[in-house]
């Protein structure tokens, strides 16, 4: 059965609000729904990479391992803008890594 347009935009919606919440696993739902198109999202492998980094950022070694593999498909420019992208999300929601990943 087909996720609607509206049932997609609540799916991301709730993540994030609990991502900014500071919910780890938050995190990494995101960077999986956008890594594999989950829920009618387009794929964009620029937002999922940001999102399994904030994830690996807080600890998730799932994160750190699904950065790593989506990685390889992106250019050195799509990880520079996953990457200022996540640091803009932690600048705008004032949430801090609770520790760095490798």
């Amino acid at each position: 059965m087909a996720i609607s347009q509206k049932g997609a935009e609540f799916l991301i919606r709730s993540r994030l609000a609990d991502a900014e919440n500071g919910d780890v696993n938050a995190l990494f739902e995101l960077g999986v729904t956008y890594s594999t198109g989950r829920g009618g999202v387009s794929v964009d492998l620029v937002e999922a990479h940001k999102w399994f980094n904030l994830a690996a950022l807080n600890g998730c070694t799932r994160g750190q391992a699904c950065r790593a593999e989506i990685s390889v498909e992106m250019t050195a420019r799509e990880i520079a803008e996953a990457q200022k992208s996540a640091r803009a999300w932690l600048a705008t929601t004032g949430r801090t890594p609770q520790r760095y990943a490798a």
